[in-house]
């Protein structure tokens, strides 16, 4: 792997082996379950708001699982909460020792956990945190960073273009979804004192319920024509929403013209900055995210607690939850490459016909 994105793991990560067993077996640490067969469910969200938890997720966790020689069952809950508790029920009920969520809100998550819990079995919040929830672990990303660079790149993205008080929309991710206002607080760390200063308007503020692409587009056209077609920069929260926006732009003959931010480095994502249609995307190494969670998921469904050294507070809860977080990474045009060299898509998969000369030019060959 290239070393530039090996070191993303430097903040807040405990490498998969730098996790270390404290010997606690208490029922809290999922010590209850160490006379059972260890049996890890995951239960992913689902596969429309993004291409990683099917493409990524869930081929990192089944690699960790098979290695370790563990029996696992990964179930996506495909956007439905009560398919996610019945999957969470059937866990629970077929022998699991370790559940491992994503949640889809927070009051869903909550209820999962606190049966798993009820019942003896050990919990995960991997990627969200649930709020109010009783998960002894949280694995995720730094989400805050993951804003505040897309905050950044979207600045960059304006000033190079020289856009003088630019009007500035933010379409955000889901609005029971915590990453979603975790990321909101980054991006509007950089952006709201520009708003302050007069440098930069803000226009259309708004969530996408879900993290629906369908609904992004039409909310997204929507602003557009409150606006009068005068949006300079667009705030998109991950690139499905960015690939929403991009498609109303191409619409109106904008695309290009104005900025667009994205997160999650899909190859669609990655292709739209190599067309010039985007200008950002945030890399976060879901590998790594998927071995540390994979880890702790092990050791929980064997009975043991590890020390990660690291808190997360739950606003609501007012726990100190014991965390595992990694940091991501800006993506341009620049250094789309970094993202191949790293193994999380292909030069197959991005460099299609019409995408081969754009990548020839960033220098993937």
């Amino acid at each position: 792997m290239r070393k530039g994105i090996l070191t993303i793991a430097a903040v807040g990560l405990l490498a998969t082996g730098a996790l270390t067993a404290c010997g606690d077996n208490s029922d809290e640490a999922g010590g209850g379950n160490a006379a059972k067969t260890p049996k890890i469910g995951v239960i992913l969200p689902d596969s429309a708001s993004s291409d990683r938890w099917e493409t990524a997720d869930r081929k990192y966790l089944e690699e960790a699982f098979k290695t370790a020689g563990v029996d696992y069952v990964i179930q996506n809950a495909q956007g439905d909460k009560s398919q996610f508790q019945t999957i969470a029920d059937q866990m629970i009920t077929g022998g699991a020792t370790a559940l491992m969520i994503v949640n889809l809100d927070s009051g869903t998550g909550k209820a999962v956990l606190d049966k798993a819990k009820s019942q003896g079995v050990a919990t995960i919040d991997y990627d969200r945190l649930t709020l109010g929830g009783s998960a002894q672990y949280y694995v995720s990303f730094d989400n805050v960073a993951v804003g505040k660079l897309q905050g950044e790149g979207l600045v960059k993205c304006l000033t190079e273009k020289g856009v003088k008080n630019p009007v500035v929309a933010e379409l955000n991710g889901s609005p029971t979804d915590n990453n979603a206002t975790l990321f909101k607080n980054g991006y509007d760390s950089v952006l709201q004192p520009k708003y302050d200063s007069k440098e930069y308007v803000k226009g259309p503020d708004t969530s996408v319920p879900g993290w629906d692409n369908a609904q992004a587009g039409t909310i997204f056209e929507q602003n557009l024509t409150s606006q009068g077609g005068k949006i300079d920069g667009v705030l998109a929260a991950n690139d499905g929403l960015g690939n929403a926006v991009i498609s109303v732009l191409k619409k109106n003959s904008l695309n290009g013209k104005v900025p667009v931010t994205g997160q999650d480095a899909t190859v669609q994502g990655l292709q739209n900055i190599l067309a010039g249609d985007q200008c950002m995307t945030v890399y976060k190494a879901i590998k790594q995210e998927a071995q540390a969670g994979a880890e702790l998921a092990i050791a929980l469904a064997k009975g043991e607690k590890k020390d990660v050294g690291q808190t997360v507070k739950d606003p609501e809860g007012g726990r100190d939850v014991p965390s595992v977080l990694l940091a991501p990474k800006a993506i341009d045009k620049t250094n789309v490459k970094a993202v191949i060299d790293d193994g999380f898509v292909t030069k197959e998969e991005l460099c299609t016909a019409a995408y081969a000369a754009a990548c020839t030019a960033a220098g993937i060959s």
